[in-house]
């Protein structure tokens, strides 16, 4: 089963959402991704999270500008939970 963890960083300032954003990276489970709700693009992010291993998607967003889901590379389970994540929103 696909755990998505929700993190909200709509309302902080940078490098705030960095600094969470790779917190809650490190803590992710096998099967786990998180949907990081965001209003500007983490350009600063994406460089960073591909260092240390993970996979990321960015979408435009519903209550928030962007989503980002990350999850851990080569973690099939997670990347399917967000692929299937996609086809609930269309």
């Amino acid at each position: 089963m696909t755990d998505e963890y929700v993190l909200d960083v709509t309302g902080l300032e940078p490098p705030e959402p960095l600094r969470h954003a790779l917190s809650a990276a490190e803590a992710l489970l096998p099967g786990s991704y998180i949907r990081l709700k965001i209003n500007r693009d983490p350009l600063l992010l994406y460089p960073m999270l591909r260092v240390q291993g993970f996979s990321y998607d960015t979408r435009a967003g519903t209550s928030s500008r962007l989503e980002v889901f990350i999850w851990r590379a080569n973690d099939k389970e997670a990347e399917s939970g967000v692929r299937d994540s996609q086809d609930l929103s269309k």
